[in-house]
């Protein structure tokens, strides 16, 4: 099946035009082209000016995290269907206004957890045991084999901040070694084995041995572990971060750690991340003791990128052959199922009174039979599914694309 979209002329029967910036995995690009989208992928993030011109021959964008989707990129970029985010985070996205233009934004929430699961529990065993200096050391030709601060794991306390997909694999993975488990989540969120949920982030870091964050980046997570956090924490004890390099103060981090409050810590992402693989990259972290310091690797495995690349190229796919929009972050919600045998109509307008009293009167009047009919809403739009006779279809689509409130129409 191909698609026809009508927010600008398009022949029926094209297939889209499909964008992939930095390196996204070749599952994505294998997964595209079996649905007969034709893609076009680069290795590398493009600037604000770039992505504007590039994204005037594209109707589907798909990124990481370097690339920022600005308000300028989507009001210039009129041919543009939907976003792929292939990670887990959005913030590169301004969700508000992909929202009111009718574009949705898809992610990858579930496919690198255990990826980041596994390397949190790696480091929390190479801080114990002080691994990073000792490997370092024998890289220098020198001998230091020492038992003194180095510790099992066993029975240690493990906190974790942030309850979600990550954190709770990263949970049960600690447990299986034999740790006591605790978390702080501002949801409600079911405690898997033996895990305790605390009452607040201060009663997490004031009994836990080790610190792992797993928060998104909002403005309630900004550098909500600095100074006074830090100074809460268990003397001795261990922070560790693969979440956003936003949610620790650096500097605070690297006074804690050179006072000897902090036994250790491992830091997977920064406030300021280069572009690009590059030399020279500079932190307050360097060549502190029992620091492990990694460039944003927590999901960079083969597995990841492959299962990533699938699971939000198959979100897309799914908008573009049959309209669903489930997992979409910034979208209302609707799961349908192919239906061949009818013309599918999706529009995006402006949720207010009196639309879809239009929209069927335009229906009506054309005498076109509706098989089937989905409306869900949220406060700036509503994305409404119509199933329709072949026949009038074309004539619908045109007549609802001309209302006021109409943001985007097109038929599958």
């Amino acid at each position: 099946m191909y698609f026809l979209l009508t927010m600008s002329p398009t022949k029926k029967n094209q297939p889209l035009s499909v964008l992939l910036l930095e390196n996204v995995h070749t599952a994505a690009v294998d997964l595209f082209q079996a649905n007969h989208c034709e893609v076009t992928s680069l290795k590398t993030a493009l600037s604000e000016n770039e992505l504007i011109e590039k994204l005037k021959y594209f109707q589907v964008l798909g990124i990481r995290s370097k690339t920022q989707i600005t308000e300028k990129v989507l009001k210039s970029s009129k041919h543009l269907q939907a976003i792929g985010c292939f990670c887990i985070g959005t913030n590169q996205v301004d969700l508000t206004n992909a929202n009111i233009l009718g574009v949705p934004v898809f992610n990858a929430p579930f496919s690198n957890t255990r990826s980041v699961a596994e390397m949190v529990i790696a480091e929390i065993i190479m801080l114990a045991r002080q691994l990073g200096d000792r490997l370092r050391e024998v890289h220098e030709g020198k001998w230091r084999k020492v038992s003194q601060e180095c510790y099992e794991v066993r029975g240690k306390t493990l906190g974790i901040l942030g309850y979600g997909h990550i954190g709770t694999q990263v949970s049960l993975l600690a447990e299986s070694l034999g740790m006591r488990v605790r978390y702080y989540d501002i949801a409600t969120k079911l405690a898997l084995g033996n895990a305790y949920a605390c009452r607040t982030v201060h009663d997490l870091l004031t009994t836990s041995d080790y610190i792992s964050i797993h928060v998104p980046e909002t403005e309630l997570t900004k550098n909500m572990i600095s100074k006074n956090e830090l100074s809460s924490m268990k003397k001795g004890s261990y922070l560790i971060n693969a979440s956003r390099g936003s949610v620790v103060d650096i500097a605070a981090l690297s006074e804690s750690l050179k006072a000897g409050h902090l036994a250790g810590a491992a830091i997977d992402v920064f406030p300021s991340e280069p572009e690009g693989n590059s030399d020279g990259f500079q932190t307050e972290l360097k060549g502190l003791k029992n620091v492990i310091l990694t460039p944003h690797v927590g999901g960079s495995t083969e597995e990841a990128q492959e299962n990533i690349g699938r699971e939000v190229a198959t979100s897309l796919t799914r908008f573009l052959r049959v309209g669903a929009t489930t997992g979409a972050v910034n979208f209302p919600q609707v799961e349908v199922s192919p239906n061949d045998r009818t013309s599918r109509i999706l529009n995006v307008h402006r949720n207010v009174p009196g639309v879809l009293k239009n929209i069927n009167r335009i229906v009506g009047d054309l005498g076109a039979n509706i098989l089937g009919q989905v409306l869900s809403t949220d406060t700036s739009i509503g994305y409404l599914i119509i199933d329709l006779e072949n026949d009038v279809s074309e004539q619908v689509k045109d007549a609802v694309s001309k209302l006021d409130t109409s943001i985007q129409t097109r038929i599958i």
